[in-house]
C-alpha cells in the first residue's frame, strides 16, 4: 500500500509515486534534492530538530513571517520534528529510516552514526535501503571541514575564476555548488534505485561539495587535469570563445554568445559589417581569441548605436544568440513570455504558495505541486499514524516496530 494513498491523500502521481524518503537533511543540497523527488511523486518525511531546518530563520527576505529561503526548497513535503538526543525520538527516527526506501543526510561526517542512524546500522534491517550522504568535503581529509557552498567556491578554485583581472575574487550570485550537488545525490539515488530495482539490492550513495565543485568546473578543472593549464580570471571573458560576454549598447549591455564560425559570420551580417565574417584576423577562433583587442572596439563602436533590447531581437531573428541582462524579475517574465510557465502554485486552500517550477517535463508523468512547504511538525500526526497507528504510546511504538 502506498504511503500517498494510506497517509497523506496525495494521489499517486509521478514517476516517483511510491516511493517514501526519509529526509534528515538540511539547509540546501539536500531540500533541493528531496524537493525535486517529491516534485515527481515521491512522499518526502523531512526530519527537523526542535529549533527547525536552519534556513527557517535565513531572513530577509520573507513571505509574511517564513523565510523565501526555505520555501524555495521545501514544497511538497511534510515535517516531523524528532530531537535525536532523545532516545524516543530517536527510535522513531530509526523506525522511519528503517521503512523508507531513501534515507538522506547531510550530518559532518560520522555525526549520524553517533545517533545509530549510520549506513550499517539502518542497512542491517532495511537491506534494500538506497542511503544518500552529503558532505562539505567527504569523510576522509575533509571530514572535519563544514560543509559551506562560500568554502567550496573559495577553495575548488571557482571564487578564483570569477570577478575582473587584476582585481579581487566573487563568489557566485546564489550557492551554486550547494545546488549541484544537490543535483548530483538526485542523479545518484536515482541510479541507486535502478540498481535496485534489477537486483534487489541498496547501497550507500555519497557526494560532497568539493568533488561535485571540481565536476562542475568542468572545462577549467579539465583544462588543468589535461595540460596542466591553470586558468585566470577574466571577468566576463570566455578563454576559448570570442566575442563570447556583455558588450555595451546605446542604452545598457547586450551578451553575444558566439560559439562557433558561423555564429560569427552571422553576427558581422546581422551588424552590417559582413567583410569582418571573412577577415583573416577575425575568421576562425582561435584567430578572434588572439586578436580580441583588435575586434572588441569595432564591435563596441558598431553596437553603440541601437538599444540592448533592438540589437537582441535583430540578432536573434537572424540566428545569433543575444539577450540583454535581465534581473531575476525579468528572467521569471522572459520564460512566462516564452510560454515556460514559471511560476506554479502549490499546496490548497488557505496554504497555496507560488514557487517556481520543477524544470523536468514528462509527457506522461507531470510532476505535481500537492503541498504548499510545511510549518514545523505540521506532518508529524500522519507520520506517526503511519509508523504505528495512533495514539502513540511508547508501549505501541516498541510493539509496532517493523522487523525488516
Amino acid at each position: 500500500m502506498s504511503m500517498h494513498e494510506s497517509v497523506f491523500g496525495r494521489e499517486a502521481t509521478g514517476p516517483l509515486a511510491g516511493l517514501v524518503i526519509a529526509d534528515f537533511s538540511r539547509v540546501l543540497a539536500g531540500p533541493y534534492c528531496t524537493m525535486l523527488l517529491a516534485d515527481m511523486g515521491a512522499t518526502v518525511i523531512k526530519v527537523e530538530s526542535p529549533a527547525g531546518d536552519e534556513t527557517r530563520n535565513y531572513k530577509p527576505p520573507v513571505l509574511g513571517d517564513e523565510s523565501t529561503y526555505f520555501l524555495s526548497v521545501n514544497r511538497n513535503k511534510r515535517s516531523i520534528v524528532l530531537d535525536l538526543t532523545s532516545e524516543d525520538d530517536r527510535m522513531i527516527a530509526h523506525d522511519l529510516a528503517a521503512r523508507a526506501d531513501v534515507v538522506i543526510e547531510n550530518f559532518k561526517p560520522g555525526g549520524f552514526a553517533r545517533f545509530g542512524l549510520g549506513y550499517s546500522s539502518i542497512a542491517a534491517v532495511n537491506p534494500s535501503v538506497i542511503y544518500a550522504s552529503i558532505t562539505g568535503f567527504g569523510t576522509t581529509g575533509g571530514a572535519d571541514l563544514p560543509g559551506y557552498d562560500l568554502l567550496a567556491q573559495a577553495i575548488s578554485g571557482m571564487m578564483d575564476l570569477t570577478g575582473n583581472p587584476g582585481g579581487e575574487p566573487f563568489r557566485a550570485g546564489v550557492a551554486v555548488f550547494d545546488v549541484m550537488t544537490g543535483l548530483h545525490a538526485c542523479i545518484g539515488i536515482l541510479a541507486a534505485l535502478h540498481h535496485r530495482d534489477v537486483t534487489g539490492e541498496g547501497q550507500q550513495v555519497e557526494t560532497n561539495l568539493l568533488s561535485s565543485a571540481l565536476s562542475g568546473l568542468v572545462n577549467q578543472t579539465g583544462a588543468y587535469a589535461l595540460s596542466g593549464t591553470v586558468p585566470t580570471r577574466m571577468g566576463n571573458e570566455h578563454p576559448s570563445l570570442y566575442p563570447y560576454a556583455p558588450f555595451p549598447t546605446s542604452d545598457g549591455q547586450i551578451v553575444i554568445a558566439v560559439g562557433n564560425d558561423s555564429l560569427f559570420r552571422a553576427l558581422c551580417a546581422g551588424i552590417g559589417r559582413a567583410e569582418l565574417g571573412v577577415d583573416e584576423r577575425f575568421a576562425t577562433a582561435p584567430a578572434r581569441n588572439h586578436n580580441r583587442g583588435e575586434l572588441r572596439p569595432i564591435l563596441e563602436e558598431l553596437l553603440s548605436v541601437r538599444t540592448a533590447s533592438e540589437w537582441a531581437d535583430l540578432l536573434q531573428a537572424t540566428g545569433v544568440p543575444a539577450a540583454p541582462i535581465l534581473d531575476v524579475k525579468g528572467g521569471v517574465d522572459t520564460a512566462a513570455r516564452l510560454g515556460l510557465e514559471p511560476v506554479v502554485t502549490a499546496g490548497s486552500g488557505a496554504r497555496e504558495l507560488p514557487g517556481i517550477r520543477n524544470p523536468i517535463s514528462f509527457s506522461r508523468t507531470a510532476p505535481s505541486y500537492d503541498w504548499a512547504p510545511p510549518l514545523l511538525n505540521e506532518g508529524r500526526v500522519d507520520v506517526l499514524d503511519w509508523l504505528y497507528g495512533l495514539p502513540v504510546t511508547p508501549e505501541k511504538r516498541n510493539r509496532d516496530r517493523p522487523t525488516e
